[in-house]
């Protein structure tokens, strides 16, 4: 599933097509008419966590009207040269085009994701000229050239992937979205303070959070206090912290917690630099069966009563369980 880092890297793509108009149209979709997109003109572009928003008007302006600015740039964005539009970021787990050969880490219950577009097939009028991009699973977003597939299917069958949506511009160049839930909708909801790579990211709203009376893990993936975590991040930091993923929050040191927020932090923003310069960020836990120490890994799917449960990577002993009555552990070095 696209992360926080794979999102902003989409978002800084997109952006090079502000103030062009849509010539032509493309895709699969049949929820969302790709006709409905036809002479429209891209005029912003916003991204807040897992979201990528989109703005189109009928007709060619500037600016687009009464929007919320733009979420400031990383560093690894101002510095990104405008020459590497043609390119195409795949899914955070691996570069795989075809999904069926991906382990799926969402387990229960399948929800909205599962869902192509929310709302109706063209805008209505001012009220709805944002594009919501929601990339679920396996969605990604490629950039003057299509996916293609690299190894067959469950099937055997080596076909190319169909995209839902390919919007060509008058510049030149197109975008093309696959496996994306999309939806018209209202001016975006951007809260800097919830984004885990925005630099207005309210570290003490997020430590609050952390010390509730509940797993840590699932915690992690509340995106009102962590937009843009996902389960990598998730595992990944929680390993380099030496907790458990089942730790209750409020049995944690304020030390532990604010580790945890750190790698949290430091990961997300590495992994988001790794991508502008083309470096695969490394991981010590996710999808592993030895930690870095050599020990053995566990894996088990966890996630609140009801809702997503998430497939978890951990050491028993570089992250063991804390009993009820004690609350230190050490941060793995």
């Amino acid at each position: 599933m696209p992360e926080g880092p794979s999102v902003r890297k989409y978002h800084h793509l997109v952006s090079g097509f502000v103030g062009q108009q849509v010539i032509k149209t493309g895709g699969s979709s049949k929820m969302l008419n790709p006709a409905s997109f036809q002479s429209l003109w891209l005029q912003d572009t916003q991204v807040h966590g897992k979201k990528l928003f989109l703005r189109f008007d009928p007709d060619e302006e500037t600016r687009s009207r009464g929007n919320n600015p733009l979420p400031e740039p990383l560093e690894g964005e101002r510095k990104e040269e405008a020459g590497d539009q043609k390119q195409a970021v795949g899914s955070d787990s691996q570069k795989i085009s075809d999904p069926s050969s991906r382990t799926p880490e969402l387990v229960v219950p399948s929800g909205d994701d599962d869902l192509e577009c929310f709302g109706g097939g063209s805008p209505a009028g001012d009220a709805e000229r944002w594009l919501q991009v929601r990339f679920g699973l396996f969605g990604s977003v490629w950039v003057n050239e299509f996916s293609r597939t690299k190894k067959a299917n469950k099937k055997g069958d080596w076909r190319d992937p169909i995209p839902r949506l390919v919007l060509y511009f008058d510049g030149g160049g197109f975008l093309a979205f696959y496996n994306c839930q999309m939806s018209w909708s209202s001016s975006p909801v951007v809260k800097p303070n919830s984004d885990i790579l925005s630099e207005k990211f309210h570290r003490g709203q997020a430590l609050e959070a952390l010390g509730q009376e509940q797993p840590v893990c699932y915690t992690l993936l509340d995106q009102r206090y962590f937009s843009g975590l996902g389960n990598i991040i998730k595992n990944e930091a929680m390993y380099r912290a030496g907790i458990h993923p089942l730790s209750l929050g409020s049995l944690l040191s304020p030390l532990q917690l604010d580790v945890l927020l750190d790698h949290v932090v430091e990961f997300s923003a590495d992994w988001l630099q790794g991508k502008f310069q083309g470096r695969q960020q490394h991981m010590q836990i996710y999808q592993k069966e030895q930690c870095p120490a050599g020990h053995r890994v566990m894996k088990e799917a966890f996630g609140p009563p009801g809702g997503f449960q998430r497939l978890t990577w951990w050491c028993p002993q570089c992250q063991p369980k804390l009993p009820p009555d004690k609350s230190e552990q050490s941060p793995i070095s």
